[in-house]
């Protein structure tokens, strides 16, 4: 069954290289990297939190991608998203490596080795990873190519589904006058407008499958995919080329059990609670006015906007409960929600209280400290032949 992330418990790192002091240019990297970032906050995709998701553009050294990357494998829980734009190329010892602005053929140390991202996806606390990889061998840059291995062979990690286009000149890998790369640009497309007559979740097998049907039309080179464990499940947003054109029927169990409801047993976070909570007016079909209409007046178009679009969880349950019902969720699935959010609010005042007593703790500590020393210094300064009053002798 397909899934997508609790965007709360998520991370995504961004990294794309445009400028080259000895490689060609690429200048469509950079409106990859704002795009992708965009559609991966916003409504079309995941609906990540902005500081969620890190750009790292035109880094100057391996460190300046390996710190955040490191920090995002500390951070996600759920799901890690890698991408990275640029030239792809394969040393000496035909390892992946990534180009850096300051990248030379023939010097390995200028370039980030995969293999070093790939041990810190190994070691991350994400229960799921998605590498995207939207470059090419540059065989021209190192003289030497692998023939019997794949990019997507190279950068596989268990429990990870990789994405990877393969592309070996310029021209397919950045159409001259194409605002994104030929890879990057098609699966933006798809998951900004979905891909009619395909399943209501967009997930990477689905999309995998599109995109090369997409790119061998358009006589681009064809992407690779790997897939460890359920990586292939994972959803990167809604089929927007699928979404319910008519509400669901006012009558429980009759349309409502068709529709694929957001699953309310896989939310880890109070923003995966309120994202997946819009989503299911999405599944519903139904406007804000029809919601409030179906809810007896109880709940009107303005406090379902409120309770959409919130940044904490509902102090109470009543509201969230009339909207679900409203929407027409399965009773079953509704006390599922209420499970979460139970959970959720008990989590939060769990962590209330630690913040709140730790710090006074702290802070009696502390005062009674900087008070001790306060009285040893005044009475130290004032008694004669003390260091306090011997100091001023001694800067002269």
């Amino acid at each position: 069954m397909s899934v997508l992330p609790d965007p709360g418990a998520s991370r995504a790192v961004l990294i794309g290289t445009s400028r080259y002091d000895h490689l060609e240019q690429l200048p469509a990297v950079s409106n990859n990297l704002t795009a992708l970032a965009a559609l991966l906050s916003g409504p079309l995709s995941l609906r990540m939190p902005a500081p969620h998701v890190t750009v790292v553009e035109n880094p100057s050294d391996p460190a300046t991608v390996m710190d955040p990357l490191r920090q995002a494998a500390v951070d996600a829980t759920d799901t890690l998203i890698v991408y990275y734009a640029g030239h792809g190329l394969i040393d000496p010892h035909d390892a992946l490596a990534l180009a850096l602005p300051h990248t030379q053929p023939g010097r390995v140390e200028t370039s980030l080795s995969y293999d070093w991202l790939r041990q810190i996806l190994l070691g991350s606390r994400a229960q799921r990873h998605i590498v995207l990889l939207d470059c090419c061998y540059s065989g021209r840059a190192l003289g030497r190519m692998s023939a019997s291995q794949g990019l997507a062979d190279q950068a596989a990690v268990e429990g990870t589904f990789l994405l990877a286009a393969s592309a070996e000149t310029r021209t397919a890998l950045a159409p001259v006058g194409a605002a994104h790369t030929a890879f990057t640009g098609a699966f933006l497309d798809t998951l900004r407008h979905g891909i009619p007559g395909g399943p209501p979740l967009l997930d990477l097998e689905t999309i995998y499958r599109h995109l090369r049907l997409t790119l061998e039309a358009r006589a681009h080179p064809v992407p690779q995919a790997r897939n460890r464990n359920t990586g292939a499940r994972v959803a990167l947003g809604r089929n927007h080329a699928d979404l319910p054109t008519t509400p669901v029927t006012a009558e429980a169990g009759v349309e409502p059990e068709h529709r694929l409801w957001p699953d309310p047993t896989s939310i880890r976070t109070t923003t995966g609670f309120l994202t997946n909570l819009a989503a299911v007016r999405e599944a519903s079909g139904l406007t804000q006015q029809e919601v409030s209409r179906r809810s007896a007046g109880r709940i009107s178009p303005g406090t379902i906007s409120r309770l959409t679009n919130r940044d904490t969880l509902p102090a109470t349950w009543n509201t969230t409960a009339v909207y679900l019902a409203a929407c027409s969720v399965p009773d079953d699935q509704i006390q599922q929600w209420h499970g979460t959010w139970q959970k959720l609010r008990h989590n939060a005042t769990e962590t209330q209280e630690t913040c709140v007593a730790t710090p006074q703790v702290g802070t009696a500590e502390h005062g009674k400290t900087r008070r001790r020393f306060s009285d040893l210094w005044r009475g130290r300064s004032h008694r004669p032949g003390s260091a306090g009053a011997e100091a001023p002798e001694g800067r002269g």
